[in-house]
């Protein structure tokens, strides 16, 4: 019995270990990004991520809950603009406000969930002209302390389902017509 319960242990010390060394390994930076080619002009397209209201239109995010309550405050398509929203259990609660807008070229929105958790991230979408098509590259910038980085072994799928279905959404709005 004592060499079960010293194996077991060593286990346990082991794996432990391996946790740890994970953590340390992961870091607690995250970036994450994706890409799409939109047939339109970039004038377009920028039409389409230069305010809340308009980034709002292609989220997948705003799929999480119907009843998602919303509020828009400060001058539409400007540095300052702020979107507070509360939500289900999956939509959370949060506030994104505005920090920086390029035309044509890039808007930033800093990001503060309140709820299921506390933490604060960047978003980025930066347009770039490919001759007639616009390059469009979203991405996503957090902290996240230890031990909660272990989510990143976890998450990428998710980002790239979520990311996928708005830059979809986003080149079908922006091709129409």
């Amino acid at each position: 019995m004592k060499k079960f319960f010293k194996f077991m242990l060593g286990f346990f010390v082991v794996v432990f270990v391996v946790i740890i060394i994970t953590m340390i390994a992961l870091g607690k930076e995250y970036h994450y990004e994706k890409s799409i080619t939109i047939n339109a002009p970039i004038e377009k397209v920028w039409q389409n991520v230069n305010s809340m209201k308009a980034i709002n239109s292609w989220s997948p995010f705003m799929k999480l809950d119907p009843n998602m309550k919303e509020t828009y405050s400060g001058a539409s398509g400007t540095v300052g603009e702020l979107y507070t929203w509360s939500g289900n259990n999956k939509a959370g609660q949060g506030e994104e406000r505005i920090i920086q807008l390029v035309p044509n070229e890039k808007a930033v929105v800093d990001i503060h969930f309140i709820k299921p958790f506390e933490s604060n991230a960047s978003g980025i979408i930066l347009l770039k002209p490919q001759g007639t098509s616009t390059e469009v590259t979203w991405a996503f910038d957090t902290t996240m302390e230890y031990p909660s980085n272990l989510m990143k072994l976890f998450i990428q799928k998710g980002m790239d389902d979520a990311f996928g279905d708005g830059l979809n959404s986003l080149k079908a709005m922006s091709e129409r017509p």
